[in-house]
């Protein structure tokens, strides 16, 4: 479906769930409701108002209401639990695949998640608190230990045959694992493979041994990135010894890309990913005020700066009118390279090793930006103002700044993530405070040197 017409309809829905509500006739959304894809519900109670959303929860079926869960994010999620008593989460929970279980699990209270796990059989109850132990945002809380596995010494009609017996097969089941008597990763079997090689083949002479691995505590997002490069399906987890732990697969891996996307443009803004965009109010003010006071805290120095020219502002009242061109031409120079930057960072475009060639390359740009518009802001203050010193001064401040900028837009992300901090959490904090205290302190320290 194209994307405007699926916005569209995700609209309507939208609209005729509040006009049911506020109608008082919700008990109509029930039947819709149960006919809508899981997601699309979850997309829908993320869009609602606290006092709505709970309202149309109640009427999602108990057989959806996993999937539901599974696919909202940690605060929504939390709002919806709530109304659950134990009975029905192990019911909402029962059916559900262990990643989405575990990040279900995450958010329940200590005694539900004793009354779940209690509710499970010995060697579900295992395989979820063996993944429970893996740290968050890693491929063992990603993975499902749900995996079909076969030896290599046996032939692919005793592996037909295996998989008649324990059919349905685990979602998204593109190949089978092949591992040895100790449970060793050794490689996969494409059921494409199985399904047309000769029954008489031994696993061993049709098997893909070179089948890619990655083990437990590789991050989500290196994950992410072999998918993409390697056009993958399912990806085998293996513990330090190389023994089998699970699968994770590609629907895994869209949320986790779509939540990087979504991530990115959020911590731009000082925001969490998971914010409920309905979340109380005073939630919300607790999350947003760190990232309001951080940013008065560097408003405040480009003032002080501001401040100690105070003399020379007061002369040429030309200076006031043109000190914030300077600044913003930095400001979106930087925002520029910084975007690139945290991009390639993210997507492994942008090492050590070739770090000098695109640096270079940015503050190249950056300074010829700066000549361009360096001229035309010349021309456009001679014209204003009939002062050619003061073209000369704001044209090479635009110069420096845009340098600034360019310069701090590559370096500022490399340097942030040495120090384990999110480039695109902080970044964008920090170069707007470089650029305008850089751009100030150039303009109008130039301005000291030429005109007093």
């Amino acid at each position: 479906m194209e994307p405007d017409k699926l916005s569209e309809q995700q609209s309507q829905l939208l609209e005729d769930v509040l006009e049911h509500l506020a109608a008082g006739t919700e008990a109509a959304l029930g039947p819709d409701l149960a006919v809508l894809a899981p997601a699309v519900v979850a997309s829908l109670l993320e869009s609602l108002p606290l006092v709505e959303r709970k309202r149309t929860w109640s009427l999602v079926p108990a057989p959806q209401q996993g999937e539901v869960l599974a696919g909202v994010g940690d605060e929504v999620r939390a709002t919806l639990i709530e109304g659950l008593a134990a009975d029905q989460l192990i019911e909402a929970t029962k059916d559900l695949e262990d990643d989405d279980l575990t990040d279900v699990i995450g958010d329940l209270p200590e005694e539900m998640v004793g009354s779940v796990l209690d509710a499970m059989d010995a060697d579900r109850r295992h395989r979820l608190e063996r993944v429970l132990e893996y740290e968050q945002g890693t491929a063992g809380r990603l993975m499902n230990s749900d995996v079909v596995s076969v030896r290599p010494d046996v032939s692919l009609a005793v592996v037909l045959r295996y998989l008649r017996r324990i059919a349905p097969l685990p979602v998204d089941t593109d190949a089978i694992m092949v591992v040895d008597d100790a449970g060793g990763y050794l490689g996969i079997l494409p059921l494409t493979v199985t399904v047309s090689t000769e029954p008489s083949s031994m696993v061993a002479d049709a098997m893909v041994s070179e089948a890619d691995s990655v083990t437990a505590g590789t991050s989500e997002d290196d994950v992410a990135a072999r998918f993409e490069q390697q056009d993958l399906i399912s990806l085998a987890v293996v513990d330090d010894n190389h023994r089998l732990l699970g699968r994770i697969t590609v629907d895994d891996v869209v949320d986790v890309i779509r939540q990087q996307s979504e991530q990115r443009l959020l911590y731009q803004a000082g925001l969490d990913e998971e914010e409920d965009l309905f979340a109380p109010i005073l939630n919300s003010i607790r999350r947003r005020a760190l990232w309001l006071g951080i940013n008065l805290l560097t408003v405040l120095l480009a003032s002080w700066v501001i401040g100690q020219f105070e003399g020379i502002l007061d002369q040429v009242v030309a200076l006031a009118v043109l000190m914030p061109i300077v600044a913003s031409m930095g400001g979106i120079a930087g925002n520029q390279a910084l975007t690139l930057t945290i991009r390639g960072v993210a997507l492994n475009q942008i090492t050590l090793a070739n770090f000098r060639w695109f640096a270079r390359k940015e503050v190249a740009i950056g300074l010829l930006n700066g000549l361009l518009w360096a001229l035309v802001i010349a021309i456009v203050t001679t014209l204003w103002f009939h002062r050619w010193d003061i073209a000369a001064i704001i044209g090479a401040a635009m110069v420096i700044n845009l340098l600034a900028g360019a310069a701090s837009g590559v370096g500022i992300p490399l340097l942030l993530k040495r120090l384990r901090i999110d480039p695109a959490l902080a970044g964008a904090v920090i170069l707007t405070t470089a650029t305008d205290v850089i751009g100030f302190a150039g303009f109008l320290g130039l301005a000291t040197l030429v005109l007093l």
